[in-house]
């Protein structure tokens, strides 16, 4: 099994977490305040260099209006249309 953070699937999530912070008209440094950590914690994030754990996740997906299960389904959706135009 290679490393999650340079998979496609990785990939995939870092860039919908991305879409999913504008959509919400937040920037970086918003959630950063709402999450208690620096500007860079979520720039590393969104680049890869900071991996995140599930809770984490969780708590970011909140913070941005969503909930986890919901942002998973979107990202398997994405993965799955992926996966279709391979």
């Amino acid at each position: 099994m290679e490393k999650s953070v340079f998979t496609r699937e990785y990939t995939a999530l870092l860039s919908l977490l991305r879409e999913t912070r504008q959509a919400a008209d937040v920037t970086q440094i918003e959630l950063a305040e709402k999450l208690g950590q620096t500007q860079s914690f979520v720039s590393k994030v969104e680049r890869g260099e900071r991996r995140l754990d599930v809770i984490q996740l969780r708590t970011i997906c909140n913070v941005l209006g969503t909930s986890l299960p919901a942002f998973v389904g979107k990202l398997e959706k994405r993965l799955k249309s992926k996966n279709q135009t391979r």
